[in-house]
């Protein structure tokens, strides 16, 4: 429930947004489906140009392909879990991978959870969720002329916050946690754009991989 609240809030920032830059109902429709991905569809939206260009539908998809980077090693992470389902059922759930979802998944996961129906289940709940949030974020557009100003914007680096809490491991772990974090803000200090989002993600990635205590990767479930 906490995990619904926080992307609801975000949802409707989003809606609201797409309603501010002049997208239609069906656009909105199409761009959660296809694209569903909150972060980099806000980021996209703040640059969204006056007039269509190629060159803008080019630096628009750069920018979503950026921000979603962090996927690549999201999903990596689930493949040990993942590698044995066909087909049919893996891409479409790697497809819709979220960053809660992706999150509750690798909790339930450590905690001795192998059930696949869990990371299934909540896959298609925060769809849902996800769409009927964008959709009154639309329609109260007119009302919420800045989501900012309401704090909405802040709803899921929040919960991403306190969600992190219950994944603590001490503070060997920890450490890598503070230099994703620390390589993030250099890099979104020192070069314009969301490359930081990627530069923290890499940084964090192979820290972890540094830090990890010897033989820790073989005893985690597989």
């Amino acid at each position: 429930m906490p995990v619904l609240a926080g992307m609801s809030l975000f949802g409707v920032a989003v809606g609201t947004t797409s309603a501010r830059i002049g997208l239609d109902f069906v656009d909105l429709l199409l761009m959660n489906v296809f694209v569903y991905a909150g972060i980099a569809q806000m980021v996209a939206m703040e640059i969204w140009p006056q007039s269509m260009t190629w060159g803008a539908i080019a630096a628009l998809t750069l920018v979503v392909a950026v921000v979603n980077s962090r996927l690549l090693l999201m999903s990596a992470s689930l493949q040990p879990w993942f590698a044995p389902l066909p087909g049919w059922q893996l891409y479409p759930l790697l497809y819709y991978l979220t960053d809660p979802g992706w999150l509750i998944s690798m909790r339930y996961r450590g905690e001795g959870g192998r059930d696949l129906g869990v990371h299934g289940a909540t896959t298609v709940l925060f769809l849902l969720v996800w769409l009927l949030a964008v959709i009154c974020g639309y329609f109260l557009g007119s009302l919420i002329a800045n989501p900012q100003r309401y704090g909405l914007d802040l709803a899921m680096p929040v919960f991403f916050a306190v969600m992190l809490v219950p994944l603590w491991r001490g503070p060997r772990r920890g450490m890598a946690w503070a230099i994703a974090g620390a390589v993030a803000l250099a890099v979104q200090y020192l070069v314009p754009g969301w490359w930081f989002i990627v530069a923290g993600s890499i940084a964090g990635a192979i820290a972890g991989g540094f830090l990890e205590p010897d033989g820790a990767a073989a005893k985690k479930p597989s």
